[in-house]
């Protein structure tokens, strides 16, 4: 996300300094942070950022398709600042949340549902969620 006041013009949110702080996380964080890691994120620079606001905030940005929800297998809520299509790679063990992408099974889904239409139903959206527990999570990286 590369200008932040533009995207929240663009998305028709007034520009103020909580709004820009709480975006600016979400995107530092990279990790699909949870409201409580946006929060301690932005305390240090940003003290009299109330609680309250940094939530109210991250629904608005929801609503208005700046970032998504990523619920975990343990009923967290995270959030995520990549909306271009992806899905989800989810360790069950470590809670760790990283992006996958696939342009051929999202072309292989779409295609699905293209050709077999569930009746009375219009997605909206597919979100993928893959479990698993990534091999290796405890050793450290090569330098």
């Amino acid at each position: 996300m590369s200008n932040i006041p533009d995207k929240l013009s663009q998305a028709g949110l007034k520009i103020t300094p909580q709004r820009i702080a709480i975006l600016e996380a979400v995107v530092e964080l990279r990790n699909h942070p949870t409201a409580e890691n946006v929060i301690d994120f932005i305390k240090a620079n940003h003290p009299n950022i109330a609680t309250g606001t940094v939530y109210k905030t991250l629904e608005t940005f929801v609503e208005k398709g700046l970032i998504k929800k990523v619920k975990t297998d343990r009923d967290i809520m995270r959030y995520d600042a990549v909306i271009d299509p992806h899905y989800h790679l989810y360790c069950s063990k470590s809670d760790r949340i990283e992006d996958f992408v696939d342009p051929e099974l999202q072309k292989m889904i779409g295609e699905y549902f293209t050709k077999h239409k569930i009746p009375n139903f219009k997605i909206e959206d597919i979100k993928l969620q893959i479990i698993g527990q990534f091999l290796n999570e405890n050793k450290k990286k090569p330098l």
